[in-house]
């Protein structure tokens, strides 16, 4: 799943692509390096933002400026690549509505159905592919949270996931359209993103496949401080541990990757999955 955010403020390449011919441009290219479908995100939920729940008058970005953003780029990308499978990377109703509407086959919701009451009906309605993450709060919160250990961080993922489950299932969507998310980064400090990925595995017992997004996330930035003078590595220098994290991930279960730079990515997956047709 190759990455196009259609934003000012993305952490990773915010501002690169919110130009929707730089978007559309950029989208192609990932195809063209192998990505099987992409998510087009148009509100950045990095740490420290104002996204969270509709309604919620902190909200950053409005639903019109949104989709002021995306809808040319899935246009733009479907008038050239008419079989491109689009994910809408979204936690608001009438963004993901207006997405499906304009030929998009998925909504990546991080909230999990938490943040829009209305998400879960507008998916059941359209019958979409549907990822739902695990978010632990909102991003504005996420560096203040208390630390919890390993059982406990995969206790709160597990039961969350499966709350996230139940809720779309309850609404009328198809068991067999939900990709589930473990959310790293969103909710996790730093090291227990890796005993999350460590046990990730255990999280197919929810009996869905899983999406790992682990591309540049911070906390592959801080392990790597001690190559970088004791800060954290920058964005730009954090692929080969993205890379890593990636390997890990299908070791552990992922069924898909959510990533920035495709190229060395499906590289990477082809020889990981090499190695688990092998065993």
């Amino acid at each position: 799943m190759g990455v196009v955010n259609i934003t000012p403020d993305s952490f990773s390449d915010g501002g690169a692509f919110l130009d929707a011919a730089e978007a559309v441009t950029h989208a192609l290219a990932l195809l063209d390096e192998g990505a099987d479908l992409l998510d087009l995100g148009a509100e950045s939920t990095r740490p420290g933002s104002n996204a969270g729940p509709v309604g919620n008058m902190e909200t950053a970005l409005g639903a019109d400026e949104e989709q002021a953003r995306l809808l040319p780029v899935i246009d733009g990308i479907l008038k050239q690549r008419p079989d491109a499978v689009l994910s809408v990377d979204t936690y608001k109703a009438a963004t993901a509505q207006a997405g499906l509407a304009a030929g998009a086959e998925i909504v990546n919701d991080v909230s999990g159905f938490l943040w829009d009451a209305e998400m879960a009906a507008v998916c059941a309605q359209a019958q979409c592919g549907v990822v739902l993450m695990h978010t632990r709060g909102t991003p504005a919160e996420w560096g203040t949270q208390a630390k919890l250990g390993p059982s406990e961080l995969l206790a709160t993922v597990h039961d969350g996931l499966q709350a996230s489950l139940a809720c779309a299932e309850a609404a009328g969507v198809t068991r067999d359209n939900i990709v589930l998310d473990p959310g790293y980064g969103f909710g996790k400090r730093f090291g227990e993103n890796y005993a999350l990925l460590a046990r990730q595995v255990e999280l197919l017992s929810l009996g869905r496949p899983l999406l790992a997004g682990v591309s540049r996330k911070s906390f592959l930035g801080r392990t790597l401080a001690p190559l970088h003078g004791g800060e954290s590595a920058p964005v730009e220098s954090r692929e080969a541990a993205s890379i890593a994290a990636l390997v890990a991930a299908i070791l552990h279960g992922a069924s898909i990757v959510r990533v920035h730079a495709v190229r060395p990515a499906a590289e990477a997956a082809l020889i990981v999955d090499a190695i688990l047709a092998a065993g």
